[in-house]
C-alpha cells in the first residue's frame, strides 16, 4: 500500500513541534510525496493571550508560501479546535479588531474569518474536551456533524483518540454524504490498545458504509512525515479498500477541495 500524500502535520509555530515548513517539505520529498499539507495549530493551546490577533500573523502571510517545492505540491491549512457543542471553530467568537501591527481594521471580522480566508481545508478536531463534560452521547454526535457541515473544513481530526462517545455510523455517514474525510491518524497509535480498537472500529464502519478516510501522520518533528507504517498495518488488516482512501494521491484528494 503507497500513500503519496501527508495532510496532516506540524512545524514550529505549533510550538509543541520541532521543525520548519522546509525542513518538512524536503521530508516530504524524501519520502515520494506528492502533496504535503501544512496543518498548524489554530486553538488557544498556544499563547496565555490567545486572543490576540497579532500572534495568528503566521496563518495571515501564508500566500507568500509556494504552491511547488522541492517537486511537492504544498497546500496551507490548518488544525482548528472544535470549542463548543454547537461544532463551532476557535475563533469564531474572537473580535479581530486590530491587525498585526496594532492598527484598528476598517472591515470587521472573526479572528476565525480572518485566519481561514487564506487557507486551502481546515481539519476539525477535539483537543481540550472539558466543553462536553456532561454532554451525552448523541449531543457529542451532534458537535462533529456541524463541525462537518462548516464550508472549510474537509477533515474531522482523529476522532478516534478524542475519548468522546459519539455514535459513529451517524459521524461517518454525515462525513460521506457532505464529501467530507474520516481521519485515521498515525500519531494516535502508541497511546494504548482502546485507542487503537476504537480507531479500527471507526476504519472498519468506513469500510461498511462505504465513506472515504484520510490517512494522515499528525507528524510533529519532520523525521514522520509521509511514514504511516501502524496505519498501513491497520488497513490491511481490516482489508480497507485502497478506492476510500481519499488522499492516496495527490488528484483523488484534490477533487474534495472547494474549486
Amino acid at each position: 500500500m503507497e500513500l503519496r500524500t501527508d495532510l496532516h502535520t506540524h512545524t514550529l509555530y505549533s510550538r509543541h513541534a520541532y521543525s520548519t515548513i522546509e525542513e518538512n517539505v524536503r521530508a516530504a520529498c524524501a519520502q515520494n510525496l506528492e502533496l504535503l499539507g501544512v496543518t498548524d495549530h489554530f486553538s488557544s493551546m498556544l499563547f496565555p493571550d490567545y486572543m490576540e490577533s497579532k500572534h495568528y500573523q503566521y496563518f495571515y502571510n501564508m500566500n507568500c508560501l509556494p504552491r511547488q517545492w522541492y517537486g511537492v505540491r504544498l497546500l496551507r491549512g490548518c488544525e482548528a479546535d472544535i470549542v463548543d457543542l454547537e461544532g463551532n471553530l476557535f475563533g469564531h467568537d474572537i473580535n479581530a479588531e486590530k491587525g498585526v501591527i496594532d492598527k484598528n481594521i476598517s472591515e470587521a471580522d472573526s479572528l476565525y474569518g480572518r485566519v481561514v480566508r487564506r487557507l486551502d481545508y481546515i481539519i476539525a478536531s477535539v483537543h481540550n474536551k472539558d466543553f462536553t463534560d456532561n454532554a451525552s452521547k448523541s449531543r457529542i454526535t451532534d458537535m462533529y456533524i456541524k463541525a462537518l457541515s462548516n464550508s472549510k473544513v474537509i477533515i474531522l481530526g482523529h476522532i478516534g483518540r478524542s475519548g468522546l462517545d459519539f455514535d459513529i455510523d451517524s459521524v461517518v455517514k454525515a462525513a460521506r454524504d457532505m464529501h467530507k474525510l474520516i481521519e485515521i491518524n498515525e500519531h494516535s497509535f502508541g497511546w494504548d490498545d482502546m485507542i487503537y480498537d476504537r480507531c479500527k472500529q471507526i476504519l472498519v464502519r468506513c469500510a461498511q458504509l462505504g465513506a472515504p478516510i484520510c490517512v494522515s501522520t499528525d507528524a510533529h518533528v519532520s523525521y514522520d512525515v509521509g511514514r504511516f507504517d501502524n496505519v498501513v498495518k491497520l488497513l490491511e488488516s481490516v482489508d480497507f479498500p485502497m478506492e476510500l482512501v481519499a488522499n492516496r494521491d495527490e488528484k483523488s484528494f484534490m477533487s474534495y477541495l472547494p474549486s
